[in-house]
């Protein structure tokens, strides 16, 4: 159980970390991280922090595929968890 706890902190704080990167790299005209790597780090079960990201930084806010995807994701996310959390019980 503490090992799904752990991965689930590590893998939403790199999705935050993750758009924040994106954000700073957008403003200096630098070399942007893919939105599939986003999206996949979303669908890890980094949902969260990529949302939080969003909002925090104000990215990707505009963007249909992302104000849908990612809050889909997050739904995914939180049912998969619910799944495994039932499944380590018992």
């Amino acid at each position: 159980m503490i090992y799904l706890f752990g991965y689930l902190v590590a893998i939403n704080l790199f999705g935050f970390v993750l758009m924040g990167s994106d954000k700073a790299r957008a403003r200096r005209k630098k070399r942007r991280v893919p939105e599939a790597r986003l999206f996949l780090t979303a669908f890890l079960g980094g949902a969260l922090g990529v949302l939080l990201g969003m909002n925090r930084f104000r990215h990707k806010t505009l963007h249909t595929s992302f104000r849908v995807g990612i809050p889909l994701l997050l739904m995914l996310n939180a049912a998969t968890v619910a799944f495994v959390w039932r499944l380590l019980e018992r």
